[in-house]
This record gives C-alpha cells, structure tokens and sequence, in this order.
C-alpha cells in the first residue's frame, strides 16, 4: 500500500465535517495520553520494553504522539500521507531493530498503541447522530493511515536486519576489504558471497564503486544516529542494482563521526551504467524525502577486480566535487571537459581575463544573451548558421552577437584557443566555488 492513497477527503455535509474536525482536532490535542496510555500497557504487556532505560521509553513515548498527530494533521487538512511524513516512523525503526528488539514485539507495540488510539477517539468523540457519523467518516482512511504506518515501519526494520545480516552473517564487510584491495578471494564463504551480489560470475567483470556520506539528518530531535543513517543509506544502495543481484553495500567506520559507505555494483551482461545512475539518483532523492542528506560519488566503470581500488579513488573524488547539501556525482556523465573545471581551484578564476569576467557578469544581469550565444555556437561546431536556428533568432542578429563578444573580451569566437576561454569562463561561472564544495 503506497502512502499516495491515504487520506483523502470525500465528500460530506457541512455538519458532519464540522463534527470531523472537532474530533481530530480533540485526540490531536491528546497525543502526548495516548502516548502515555500506550507506553504503559507495552511496558506491562512487553517484557522486552519494560527493561529498557528511561531514553529507550521516551523515544517510544515521543514516536506513539508524533504518529497520532501526523495522521490526524493530514486527516483535518484532508491531504495524502506522503513519504516524508514518515521519515521518522522508518528511522525509529532501524533504532529497534538497532537495539536487538525482536520484531514480534516491536509489531505488537504498533497494535497497543493503535488499540490506545482508538479507545480514544470512541471516547472522546461523543453520541450524538453527527459525532456517529463523522466518527464513521475517519474510520476508513485512520485505518489505512494505521495499515501503512505498520507497513512502512516493518519494511525499514526487516531491511536494516537484511542489511546488516549481508554485512555481517555473509562476510560482505571481509569480501569488500578484499575487493578494496583488488583481489577476488578464491577460498571460503566468501567466493560465494561475491557470487551472490553478481560479483565474480561474469567474464570479464563490469564494476563500479561508490561512496556515500551523510551530510545531514532532518530531524529537530536528533533522534538518529550518524551512524543509523549510514546504514539507512547503505541499504538504499544495496537495491539499486541493475543485474539481478543485491549491490555489495558496507558501512565503513561505523560508530565514528563520519563513517563511510562503500558499495560494489557489478552491471553484469546486460546492466548499463546509465541504468545504475538513474537509480542512484532516484535513491538519493527517496532518502531526502526520508530526511536524509546524502553525497554519493560514483566511479567509472572498470574491467575486474583489480581495477576496484583505483576505482574507489575516482568514487571518493567524485565525493569531494559535491556541495555541502549532497547530490550524485557520476564520473561516467561527465566529459573530461566538464570534470577538469569541476577540479579547478580559486588560481583557474583568477586565470580567466577580466574582460571576460565583466562581459559575462554584465551578460546575467540582461539574462544571459552572449552566453547562450557562445553555448550555441559551440554545440554547432562553429556553425553560424546552425546556432542561429537552435536560438531562433535571424543570422544576421547571430553574426551581431558575435562581433559583440569579440568586441567585449577580446577574443575571436570562430578560433578554438579564444572559443575554449569563453567556454572554460563560462563553466567555471556554473561551478560552485571550491570553498562551499565538498566534504
């Protein structure tokens, strides 16, 4: 069950969603009983929960509210539960099944405090006929809100349990320091737990590495660890492969400030690179709907093993050309033009002749005619006549622009030396400054 289906309003008289509102609105303001109501009767009921510490009841305390209120603010505001509204449900969850809590219990606690919710609302909502029938009204999407908080919680649980049972149980931790060094290790478990995330199984070996960091959690309370995110990132990129096989994804450093994630992607015979990327970035954008800010460099492809420790090098570089708020930085899109501007320092700007710098400053603030002009021509191979029809504008007007820019810069546009200075100072303009880049 998708969280796009939940919660949508449907039509009611005025009377009855006035009683709807007044019902929400009455157990949203007794999120934080309903939260004591339910940490009491896990504690009484659930052995596991009774013997925590008092930090491990708070969290539960401060999870059972905060979902109360989520789905009653999206119940009064008549909108969808999205992802992101559950961010939080989903990190919880990794911190259960963190702590070793098993997950029968962890399940049976979702049923007390949804059985604590819904004391509630058949306690406050009244008898009247229109509290009957508004009370009606919210038993069909609370139900779903509960169906997908369950959903949603379980599957973040079960996939930190997969994860660090493939990190742990299945060597990957030993089979990616041995990759990491360039070998295949023909001995052991560890053949087989390469073979099982497609590494090893073809001739020759397509692989990519990369490397991943948590920039930033989105949570006020601060209630997940850097490290907990790490592993919520690393089995993110554990689906993303493209082969048929789970990608080879290991938290590096775990426990300390800034632990790292390594993954081994094999692309197999029929996977392709652009494939990998594109789900690379639709990862990246899921855990920042989860709240998680992430940088994800990616290498090149390599051909075996023994290319996997200069390929994570490349990965950790492509890392370091991210800004502070993340993205995904792929080797394989960029062209060897685009990826030396991205490695300049502050000496490449200076390099750059002031008249061209004006020229192009000038240029942005009358919405950047010359530039376009420039990229156009380029593109075109130095056709004039192409890069007048890709602009829409008439020869003549092209031919105009061009003496403009020569006149402005000082430089020929129709010869290659002068052409590459303009397009360097323009790409250098794209780029982010090296002091807000990287990690």
């Amino acid at each position: 069950m998708s969280a796009g289906s939940q919660m949508v309003g449907s039509p009611l008289p005025e009377r009855v969603r006035t009683e709807r509102t007044r019902i929400a609105g009455s157990i949203y303001a007794r999120a934080d009983e309903i939260a004591d109501l339910s940490l009491s009767e896990m504690l009484a009921q659930l052995p596991t929960y009774a013997g925590r510490d008092a930090e491990f009841r708070a969290d539960v305390h401060e999870q059972v509210a905060r979902l109360c209120r989520t789905g009653l603010r999206a119940l009064l505001d008549t909108r969808r539960v999205t992802a992101a509204d559950l961010a939080a449900t989903r990190r919880a969850a990794v911190r259960r099944a963190r702590s070793g809590l098993p997950l029968t219990d962890y399940i049976t606690a979702f049923r007390i405090g949804q059985q604590a919710f819904w004391k509630s609302l058949v306690t406050h909502a009244g008898n009247s006929p229109d509290a009957r029938e508004a009370t009606l009204s919210m038993v069909l999407p609370l139900t779903r809100y509960c169906d997908l908080v369950s959903t949603q919680a379980t599957h973040a649980y079960l996939e930190f349990q997969q994860h660090r049972s493939a990190e742990a149980g299945r060597d990957g931790r030993e089979l990616l320091d041995c990759l990491l060094g360039g070998t295949l290790p023909e001995r052991g478990p560890l053949p087989a737990t390469a073979a099982a995330h497609g590494i090893g199984v073809t001739h020759p070996d397509r692989l990519v590495v990369v490397t991943a960091a948590v920039h930033g959690i989105a949570d006020h309370r601060g209630d997940t660890s850097g490290t907990e995110a790490a592993h919520l990132v690393a089995a993110a990129l554990a689906r993303t492969a493209v082969n048929g096989h789970r990608t080879l994804a290991v938290v590096r450093d775990a426990g300390t400030r800034d632990p790292e994630i390594v993954a081994v992607a094999a692309l197999g015979r029929t996977g392709t690179v652009e494939d990998l990327c594109a789900r690379l970035k639709r990862t990246h954008e899921a855990l920042a709907g989860e709240g998680i800010t992430a940088a994800l460099g990616v290498s090149t492809v390599g051909t075996g093993v023994e290319y996997l420790p200069r390929a994570r090098q490349e990965a950790r570089a492509a890392l370091d050309l991210l800004p502070d708020d993340g993205g995904v930085m792929a080797l394989p899109e960029l062209s060897p033009f685009r990826y030396l501007v991205l490695r300049s320092d502050e000496t490449a700007r200076n390099l750059v002749d002031p008249r061209i710098t004006r020229t192009l400053t000038d240029d942005q603030a009358k919405g950047a005619v010359l530039a376009d002009t420039i990229r156009a021509f380029a593109d075109a191979d130095m056709n004039l006549r192409e890069a007048a029809e890709t602009l829409r504008i008439h020869h003549n007007t092209a031919k105009y622009r061009l003496r403009r820019i020569q006149q402005l810069t000082g430089r020929n546009i129709r010869s290659v030396a002068d052409l590459v200075d303009l397009l360097v100072a323009l790409e250098l303009r794209a780029t982010p400054h090296p002091a807000v880049r990287g990690r």
